[in-house]
């Protein structure tokens, strides 16, 4: 058995390109995806926003607890993130970039602490070094027959 934490999400089709995300933790919400149209009813996030999700709170919450922690006096924080879609060479549509604007509200004038964390947070986040390095993927498809 390995000795790294894991996490499982399973996705469960719904309707058309609707899929429920039921997470490793029955306390959590179910969290609803589907597709922009004209593939789906664009109803809820797809993948890439989520994904720009994930890299935004991954950053904010990585910035924030080292401000915590070296006693940087927090009001509030927001991150605005957008990514960027283009075609690769094989023409399939890939995110091609994404930018994330932290904006800390201080209670006070930012200290020499603050530095510190500013040249160390984005190393402790996990998922926004994990896509900056690739991430290691493996597919298998079992299908089953209908009962």
């Amino acid at each position: 058995m390995s000795e790294n934490p894991t996490f499982s999400v399973t996705l469960e089709q719904r309707e058309r390109f609707q899929f429920d995300v039921t997470f490793d933790n029955e306390k959590w919400p179910v969290l609803r995806m589907d597709e922009p149209t004209p593939l789906g009813d664009d109803t809820a996030p797809n993948a890439s926003r989520v994904l720009g999700a994930a890299i935004g709170n991954c950053l904010a919450a990585s910035l924030l607890f080292c401000l915590q922690k070296s006693r940087v006096p927090v009001a509030g924080l927001t991150a605005e993130v957008r990514g960027e879609l283009g075609r690769n060479e094989k023409g399939r549509l890939r995110i091609q970039g994404v930018e994330v604007v932290i904006r800390p509200t201080l209670d006070g004038v930012p200290t020499e602490r603050m530095d510190r964390c500013l040249q160390l947070f984005e190393d402790f986040c996990v998922v926004t070094q994990s896509v900056r390095e690739g991430i290691d993927v493996k597919v298998s498809v079992e299908p089953t027959d209908v009962p």
